[in-house]
């Protein structure tokens, strides 16, 4: 008879696709918007319109990131960074709303916020997927060393 090892834990498991896409795109997306930016003050005024669809597009990964961290038992651990994420964000599109020159000039700093932010939940989630490999592949040498299949 074979014995089969569970033993892998909960948070061993690698986060679905679409909550690594979705945690992947976001830093993706505020470093195109950066670059966006630049474009448009130093090179074309027409690139805003792109930032501005960009930024709004943003709104898709934030929300997945938020809304799966919330709601899927398995993604809680990711629920803080998933937050700050979409804070961030919310704080963004309201700055950039606002047309005021003061929060118009916090928006630059603000996007570096959600760069960090964004950065830092992708790395730990792609930090959790790791783990799970690199589990899985000691359990099932493990088990082929004792003759069992995992």
């Amino acid at each position: 008879m074979q014995m089969r090892n569970d033993a892998v834990g909960e948070r061993a498991v690698r986060a679905p696709w679409w909550f690594r896409v979705s945690a992947a795109l976001m830093p993706a997306g505020t470093l195109a918007q950066f670059l966006l930016a630049g474009q448009a003050l130093f090179h074309d005024s027409d690139f805003w319109g792109l930032h501005g669809a960009l930024g709004g597009s943003l709104s898709i990964p934030s929300a997945t990131l938020l809304v799966g961290a919330l709601c899927r038992r398995r993604l809680r651990h990711f629920a803080w960074g998933a937050t700050l994420v979409f804070v961030f964000y919310a704080l963004q599109v309201a700055l950039a709303a606002g047309r005021l020159p003061m929060a118009l000039s916090l928006h630059p700093f603000n996007a570096g916020l959600l760069l960090i932010a964004s950065l830092l939940l992708l790395t730990k989630i792609e930090g959790q997927a790791t783990r799970a490999a690199v589990k899985a592949s000691a359990l099932s040498s493990a088990s082929k060393m004792l003759g069992t299949v995992p």
